[in-house]
């Protein structure tokens, strides 16, 4: 019999800046304890900076936009998935150095293992990015 993975922990919170300390607080609170040292700080940075530009750049400053958030363990990484109603594609920027925003994806970039952006079936843009971990860390 194969072994069952674990439920993907979901997360749907409103499209206003509140939303990201919360995310920030839920998701790196929902990592098992002895991961927590390992993985806490740059899940954190993760959530944040994926819920702001989600917030930003992909509400629709409506009341019912939702911002997703999706996390789960598989094949040796943490995956947060964080989804919007938008429609545009993230892409990586190079701000000018005195640029005072724009640097999100950079960020995610350098920390994440793996990222990507993927529509959604029926409205809005995901942004998945995982963060590799030690098994029995």
């Amino acid at each position: 019999m194969p072994a069952i993975p674990p439920v993907p922990i979901h997360w749907h919170l409103p499209a206003h800046p509140a939303s990201v300390r919360r995310a920030r607080r839920a998701v790196t609170g929902s990592l098992p304890h002895a991961l927590r040292p390992h993985l806490g700080d740059d899940l954190g940075l993760l959530t944040s900076e994926l819920v702001t530009n989600a917030i930003r750049h992909g509400a629709c400053g409506k009341d019912e936009n939702l911002i997703e958030l999706v996390l789960w363990p598989a094949e040796g990484h943490y995956w947060l998935a964080v989804s919007d109603p938008g429609i545009g594609k993230p892409e990586l920027a190079y701000p000018s150095a005195d640029a005072e925003n724009g640097r999100g994806l950079l960020l995610v970039d350098h920390l994440a293992a793996a990222w990507t952006v993927r529509p959604r079936p029926n409205r809005g843009t995901s942004v998945v990015a995982g963060l590799a971990y030690r098994q029995g860390s």
